[in-house]
């Protein structure tokens, strides 16, 4: 077998391989006198129908697929030999199939990089330290109260928080515009829903009452045709009910999992919720900045775009799925959720990818046990069943390996961070979990 590579550019190779057309032809022979022991045609007695003939009727099919698995077998014993690692599915170009002459074809591909680690070391970190109070939990325990609550139809004047059933016109120069009008609409007001001035026009209405709201729409609004437009309103208040909040007591307790302790134990499981969550908002800010860090210090790496194309197509379906999405069958997802959408996000993967793993390997980690026994267990706590969850993850070698590698990762992080300049920076609860969800969005 023939091998020759070139650099086309950056990480994109070319290979030209030929392949002896006598491991072609061996291969067809073989597959043809295998198929002949089966082959029943009219005339002749089953498996003794002449070599000439079925080569006749189906030498070429036999080919084919031969060329096909030569090709593939060919392409990976060539890049071994090369000592190249494809990162992505070659661009096969063949250039000779002739049945008697050598096989020839031209694979293109990209190659992972050489990631030369670099330092890592001297950064700025900011650590928020926050804690759950007592203020924090009463807070929490309103919004359940109010999940389990009623609305409730009130006479008074509407006020905020309450739930009201409206009619409403909007007209822009005397003219209706789309979706600027509704029939027995629920509007909750001080949701922030509508656009600013909206739901505070609302307040002090009663039932039965009428208003012309004058209002602007945002400059940033997403219909071109309305950012920072002067509109009208003519709204009709219907009803107006207020919530609720439910009773606690055993059988609000027992709605959250909290079958006996009665309040005591049902504030001390949400404190402990809450102090995990925070926890894990604080190491992943933590996380965030390091892989920053990281990327900072290997900006000039060139990453596959087979890679990252590989990452898009995933966070596409990933997004999809967290939009409701049941089935992208008969679904054009690259023109409802576009590669821009996601190219930025892909390529900071990719390259974390390919620099934590070198760091790893460089650093030779492994994961810890224990380690990994405390995360494993971490996530099976929120589960009605901790132990079958965690036998779950112990029964399961890939659901375990991920744990495992993400265990690896947190190392990196922490080694990371003893060279790193960090500086304390006292805040709330929900402040801590508001720059967490910001990190993560970026």
């Amino acid at each position: 077998m023939q091998v020759s590579i070139e650099t086309t550019s950056g990480l994109e190779r070319r290979l030209t391989v030929g392949v002896p057309a006598a491991r072609v032809d061996s291969a067809v022979d073989e597959r043809l006198k295998k198929a002949a022991k089966n082959i029943r045609l009219d005339g002749f007695r089953p498996g003794k129908v002449p070599m000439k003939v079925i080569r006749q009727r189906y030498g070429a099919g036999v080919r084919q697929e031969v060329l096909g698995e030569v090709m593939s077998q060919s392409f990976q014993e060539a890049v071994t030999q090369e000592k190249l690692r494809p990162a992505g599915q070659p661009s096969i170009e063949p250039r000779s199939l002739e049945a008697g002459k050598d096989l020839e074809y031209v694979a293109t591909f990209e190659v992972f990089p050489e990631v030369q680690v670099q330092d890592v070391t001297g950064f700025d970190v900011t650590r928020p330290v926050a804690e759950v109070t007592d203020g924090d939990i009463d807070e929490m325990i309103e919004i359940f109260r109010k999940q389990q609550g009623q609305w409730t139809e009130v006479e008074r004047a509407a006020a905020e928080g309450d739930r009201v059933n409206i009619d409403y016109t909007g007209t822009r120069d005397g003219e209706a515009f789309e979706g600027g009008s509704a029939e027995g609409s629920d509007l909750e007001l001080g949701s922030g829903r509508m656009i600013p001035g909206f739901e505070a026009g609302i307040e002090g209405m009663k039932a039965g009452e009428e208003k012309t709201l004058a209002l602007t729409f945002p400059e940033d609004y997403h219909s071109e045709e309305l950012k920072g437009a002067a509109v009208e309103f003519v709204v009709k208040l219907n009803k107006i009910e207020e919530m609720v909040l439910a009773e606690m007591g055993e059988e609000f307790f027992a709605q959250y999992g909290v079958e006996e302790g009665g309040e005591e134990r049902f504030r001390q499981e949400i404190r402990d919720n809450m102090t995990r969550e925070l926890g894990n908002s604080v190491k992943n800010q933590l996380k965030g900045q390091v892989m920053d860090a990281i990327l900072a210090a290997h900006e000039s790496l060139e990453v596959p775009r087979a890679l990252v194309e590989q990452e898009i197509d995933g966070l596409r379906q990933q997004m999809f799925q967290q939009f409701g999405g049941a089935s992208a069958e008969n679904m054009d997802l690259k023109s409802l959720l576009p590669n821009e959408m996601f190219d930025e996000q892909a390529q900071r993967r990719v390259k974390l990818g390919l620099v934590l793993s070198e760091l790893v390997s460089k650093g030779d980690y492994k994961a810890d046990g224990e380690k990994v026994r405390a995360a494993v267990e971490e996530m099976a706590s929120t589960y009605q069943d901790p132990e079958s969850v965690v036998e779950w993850y112990y029964a399961n070698p890939e659901q375990l390996a991920s744990v495992e590698s993400m265990v690896m990762e947190e190392q990196v992080v922490e080694k990371l961070l003893e060279n790193a300049n960090i500086t304390d920076e006292e805040c709330t609860y929900q402040e801590a979990l508001r720059r967490g969800q910001n990190q993560a969005q970026a």
